[in-house]
């Protein structure tokens, strides 16, 4: 089995596929956790066995590990981890060196997260044309793919998460309130009205960069003008947003995954 982990700033997701799996397959398996920058190996790895044996599954079921990680010291953790417990088993950490299918054309391929090299294989699968990705994660990031499978870069904005983080620590009349798309801009209540600035705003600004990124590869990369550029959105909050973005064509919350699987055994 191969275990995909993608180690974010707020949540580590892991998800189980079959060796044998078909490219971009569903997840047999998928957990999620809290992401502990100062976590051990030993720490790490009763985690993991953990959440396999969730679903009955354990490490030694573990043939292939893939790991994608914005936390550059978790990625010796599972290394250590890697070597200390599974020893027989194929280790990639997913970097910008790592041969992908995909060709890097940033300023600063070493800048680039793991993560989103990962969606942009797993989107350039589905799809094999133009597209962007949306993760609404931590950060809400944007990844451009033009024609042949070209990385372009992107955009990165705050995340739903730590803006109304933010709002609350500095604004002493405000709470926490738990978050949904409302139904009408205008809010009667202070809770009605952080959920209209927080997620309708969030919602304008996605509508407004996709058509900004799709503009943009239609006038200066090569695009026709007709040719439609999917855009498929990732991420904790993606599920939430789903069906309230107009341009958004298709929610995705194990894309990572599935660019982590087509990594380690599709290359």
């Amino acid at each position: 089995m191969l275990l995909a982990v993608d180690i974010g700033n707020t949540h580590t997701v892991a998800g189980l596929f079959s060796a044998d799996s078909a490219p971009a397959a569903d997840p047999s398996a998928r957990w999620r956790w809290q992401t502990s920058r100062a976590a051990t190996s030993d720490e790490t790895q009763a985690t993991v066995a953990a959440m396999l044996a969730l679903d009955d599954r354990s490490l030694d079921d573990v043939s292939h590990v893939a790991v994608s990680t914005v936390v550059p010291q978790l990625a010796s953790t599972w290394r250590e981890l890697c070597d200390r417990r599974l020893p027989a088993a194929q280790v990639l950490l997913v970097d910008p060196d790592l041969p992908s299918g995909i060709r890097i054309a940033v300023n600063e391929p070493l800048e680039l997260g793991a993560d989103r090299i990962a969606n942009a294989v797993a989107a350039w699968r589905r799809y094999e044309q133009p597209c962007i990705v949306v993760d609404l994660g931590t950060a809400t990031t944007f990844d451009v793919i033009a024609p042949n499978a070209t990385y372009l870069g992107g955009a990165i904005a705050p995340g739903i998460g730590i803006s109304i983080a933010a709002l609350v620590d500095r604004a002493a009349r405000l709470s926490t309130v738990d978050l949904h798309v409302p139904s009408n801009a205008i809010g009667r209540d202070t809770a009605d009205s952080v959920r209209s600035g927080t997620m309708l705003g969030t919602i304008a600004m996605l509508e407004g960069m996709l058509d900004r990124l799709r503009d943009e590869l239609r006038t200066q990369h090569g695009v026709d003008a007709d040719q439609q550029i999917q855009a498929i959105a990732t991420g904790g909050f993606a599920r939430m947003l789903d069906g309230h973005v107009r341009g958004l064509d298709a929610v995705d919350p194990d894309l990572t995954l599935r660019g982590l699987q087509l990594l380690a055994l599709h290359r």
